[in-house]
């Protein structure tokens, strides 16, 4: 694929420098891409003054605003006044996407009560359920299953050996990582009599007594609702519900190796990033980002737009707007103190040594 500078810029809402009819095939790190020839070449991704100096001259870049092309001997040069975002717009433009013939592969086992829209692309063993609508436009990698009664929107993207089970609703340009898994039962069991877990909840810690304890499954009976433009990572799992689905709000990116577990309701826009752990019936708001190995227990409501920095551990409820961090979660500021305060304890522990001798020795004088 190549498109001129011209046509890049403008895909890109951004002011282009120099020959416009330069024909871009890709993009790269400044100091690994070569100067145009006449079938043209990559663009540099040059979005900080810093990378300025591994350009090479007669190349063509992306440079953020300021940046002065001629005095880099560039022949052209795209302006990024929010490089990250032009990257999205760039990567997308170049993104070939999965490698999936169109059509239905014949190795594919498709129910024949299965509806397929318009346009879709069905790879080699996949396996499609009873009562399944898969909407018009998407693409569905090798060795996928959807199970009976889902329904998959236009335009996604199921990559290789993704799992949707049954009663699975997503909305449109749904993208799934490789073996990512929506829909399996949750982690429900309740014992006859008071479990161990339901005691030490109520005691904060005391046990009576020990005895053997057998637990018995409670059945996952809701689904999965999935909106519109989510994107789940490679081996992340979300738990369908236990009466009522699971759901994920239209917008929020999950990323590799995140759980979401029975009855979980995210909002709208959120991030969940690697190895989040979100219990059973927790609620998260709108616009929340969970930094990595983030754990929430169960049951808690996060407000929208919480910020919780790597590693917090969340047991009781988040206010809207709050940043948190540590375990226990406590305010960004309050982590910091502790952390400061932390830092100062083998010094505190030496003076304190140092007045109980002082204290020795004036009592025995005394």
């Amino acid at each position: 694929m190549a498109v001129t500078i011209k046509e890049l810029a403008k895909a890109l809402d951004a002011e282009f420098w120099g020959d416009g009819a330069i024909r871009v095939t890709g993009a790269g790190e400044p100091g690994q891409v070569d100067p145009v020839g006449p079938d043209g070449g990559q663009l540099a991704l040059a979005m900080a003054p810093r990378y300025a100096d591994a350009i090479r001259p007669g190349s063509v870049a992306i440079l953020a605003q300021g940046m002065d092309p001629e005095a880099m001997g560039l022949k052209a040069a795209i302006f990024a006044p929010r490089p990250r975002l032009v990257l999205a717009g760039l990567t997308r433009a170049f993104d070939p996407g999965p490698d999936i013939a169109p059509g239905i592969h014949p190795s594919a086992v498709i129910d024949p009560s299965a509806s397929i829209g318009e346009g879709a692309a069905i790879g080699p063993f996949v396996v499609v359920g009873a009562d399944v609508v898969i909407g018009p436009g998407a693409r569905i990698g090798p060795h996928v299953s959807i199970g009976r009664g889902s329904r998959i929107g236009r335009d996604a993207i199921l990559h290789p050996g993704a799992r949707v089970a049954h009663g699975v609703t997503a909305g449109d340009r749904l993208i799934l990582q490789p073996n990512a898994v929506i829909g399996g039962d949750g982690f429900s069991f309740v014992t006859p009599e008071e479990s161990g877990i339901e005691e030490i909840r109520r005691t904060l810690g005391d046990r009576a007594q020990i005895k053997a304890q057998h637990w018995t499954r409670i059945h996952s009976l809701g689904g999965v609702e999935l909106g519109d433009d989510v994107e789940v990572g490679a081996n992340s799992t979300i738990d369908r519900g236990t009466i009522r689905a699971t759901r994920v709000g239209s917008g929020t990116k999950i990323d590799n190796l995140v759980q979401l577990g029975h009855n979980v309701v995210v909002g709208r826009d959120c991030l969940l990033c690697g190895h989040v752990g979100v219990a059973g019936s927790v609620t998260i708001g709108d616009r929340v980002v969970l930094a990595g190995k983030v754990g929430v227990s169960d049951n808690v409501s996060i407000g929208d737009d919480v910020i919780a920095g790597g590693a917090t551990k969340i047991f009781t409820r988040v206010p809207a707007g709050r940043v948190i961090l540590g375990n226990p979660a406590v305010k960004m500021e309050t982590q910091m103190e502790i952390q400061k305060a932390m830092r100062r304890l083998p010094r505190f522990a030496q003076q304190l040594a140092q007045l109980q001798q002082t204290v020795t020795r004036l009592l025995e004088k005394g």
